[in-house]
């Protein structure tokens, strides 16, 4: 959803705040840059960027909270790298490095609660070597996908229920999920394959993201527009 931004001396840009958040940021500075011809000065592009960024973050946390998904920050425990625990359904689970532990209760509601998130699924076993090898992988992941949830299922005796219902063989199973919907499917401890099959579930969210800051750019780029007048002038 696009809004206009008064920045100064009349001339004002389309931004949208989805264009400022997920690393977009400086981006939309430079972009803002392009029109410093019109009059905008450097202390008049830092006010209102901060001013929309504020707005953006804001948007971001209210729509996390609409979702049912507790932010790292409303987590309990885990600051310093250890085992926290967040609320799911109703019911405490634990969440390590950035992953959750679900089980057969609580993982449909995770990813019935993420919406349009990417949900990453390691369905693992206690005696699995190369579940082992490949949670601290996984771990890293979580630390650089913020717009990825990421958990994970052991597939004993009281979740068997559940990895029958997904379809388990072999473990590790990686099991990718958007929108309520089973994307991806990755079969034992192939983290390339995992990576490809994540960044292709991410895509289609990447692609809106960079087609509404090409759109910020061309506007910013071709017109300058005073709110007081009917005509706009090229910068």
């Amino acid at each position: 959803m696009a809004m206009h931004v008064m920045v100064a001396h009349g001339t004002v840009v389309s931004l949208s705040p989805l264009a400022l958040s997920g690393g977009s940021f400086a981006e939309s500075r430079r972009v803002l840059a392009a029109v410093a011809g019109c009059g905008v000065t450097r202390g008049d592009l830092h006010g209102s960027l901060q001013h929309v960024a504020a707005e953006s973050r804001a948007g971001l946390s209210t729509r996390r909270q609409s979702r049912g998904i507790r932010t790292r920050a409303e987590q309990t425990g885990g600051g310093d790298g250890s085992a926290a625990t967040t609320v799911i359904d109703g019911a405490l689970v634990q969440v390590e490095g950035g992953i959750t532990e679900v089980d057969k209760d609580t993982f449909w509601p995770l990813v019935k609660s993420a919406g349009e998130k990417v949900v990453v699924l390691d369905m693992y076993t206690q005696w699995c070597g190369p579940c082992k090898l490949m949670l601290p992988k996984l771990q890293a992941l979580a630390a650089t996908m913020d717009d990825v949830i990421f958990c994970k299922l052991d597939c004993n005796q009281d979740n068997k229920p559940l990895a029958k219902e997904l379809g388990i063989k072999v473990v590790p199973t990686f099991k990718i999920f958007k929108s309520d919907t089973l994307v991806g499917s990755v079969s034992g401890a192939k983290y390339d394959d995992l990576v490809k099959a994540i960044e292709s579930a991410r895509s289609d969210d990447k692609q809106q993201d960079d087609e509404l800051l090409v759109s910020v750019r061309n506007y910013s780029s071709q017109t300058c527009r005073n709110p007081l007048s009917e005509s706009s002038t090229p910068c």
